[in-house]
């Protein structure tokens, strides 16, 4: 009997550990395929100014007009204040942007906040009704698919009513069925951050690859090998990266792929 309850606590403890210990465990066992980047191997706006012998700022370039969300909103999937940074400061130097995924608007809003007053922002989402009609393909993750629903609730975004609003189209439609011919060779920067689902992240991506221009710049959101909701993110990026170079942002869950060297 002693055995038993001894096994049990050894059960118990090694159980406790994993979970006080998930995510450093994850990062060991699911491990990144993908060359890791620093964000001024990104794009020369990014190099900073040394300040003193332990202290670099950012240059004037990369100083950004940014907000607070408050908690009450209980908005899903955001991106870090880290990621936000870096998708408006690219903003910055872009004349046209696509996004994939608007949900609440908040890098919608980064964007047309700190690109040119003559910048055009185009960022296409679903209505509920529509998430509703999505269909999901055997391939598909069961949790990227339910988050489709739970992100599709807005008409009304956190840009609604804004000055920069103008800026911004926002298509209400299914990405799958996106006509990208009207786009072709245009975005100077395309943010993917839609659905989540293998089928999705496919179709969004393929056509991200032929609307965007000879200098451009496409960036993947939530890779993030060994989370559950993420998985088809992470398995889509691991297929194309064997035939086109993509590089994960150190310090991110964001991805990216520049159409120059």
């Amino acid at each position: 009997m002693i055995y038993i309850v001894l096994a049990l606590l050894i059960l118990s403890n090694l159980i406790l550990l994993y979970f006080l210990n998930k995510k450093k465990i994850k990062k060991k066992i699911f491990k990144s395929k993908l060359t890791q980047a620093s964000v001024q191997d990104l794009h020369e706006v990014f190099q900073t100014v040394k300040i003193s012998s332990n202290l670099k700022g950012p240059k004037k370039e990369s100083i950004i007009k940014s907000f607070n969300i408050s908690p009450e909103n209980q908005i899903v999937g955001m991106t870090s204040e880290y990621e936000s940074w870096i998708i408006a400061t690219l903003s910055k130097i872009s004349k046209n942007i696509f996004e994939f995924g608007t949900c609440s608007g908040k890098n919608t809003y980064l964007m047309a906040l700190n690109s040119s007053d003559d910048s055009k922002i185009f960022s296409i989402t679903l209505k509920s009704d529509q998430a509703e009609g999505i269909i999901k393909n055997t391939n598909d993750n069961n949790i990227s698919y339910r988050n489709i629903l739970n992100e599709s609730i807005y008409e009304k975004f956190l840009f609604s009513g804004s000055e920069v609003e103008k800026k911004i189209e926002v298509i209400f439609a299914n990405s799958m069925n996106l006509d990208e011919s009207k786009y072709l060779n245009k975005f100077d920067l395309i943010f993917i951050d839609g659905g989540h689902t293998y089928s999705i992240v496919r179709n969004d991506s393929e056509k991200a690859f032929k609307m965007i221009n000879s200098k451009g710049i496409i960036l993947w959101h939530d890779y993030v090998p060994g989370k559950e909701s993420a998985k088809d993110v992470v398995k889509y990026i691991h297929e194309i990266s064997k035939n086109k170079k993509i590089n994960h942002l150190k310090y991110t869950s964001l991805c990216f792929y520049k159409n120059y060297d």
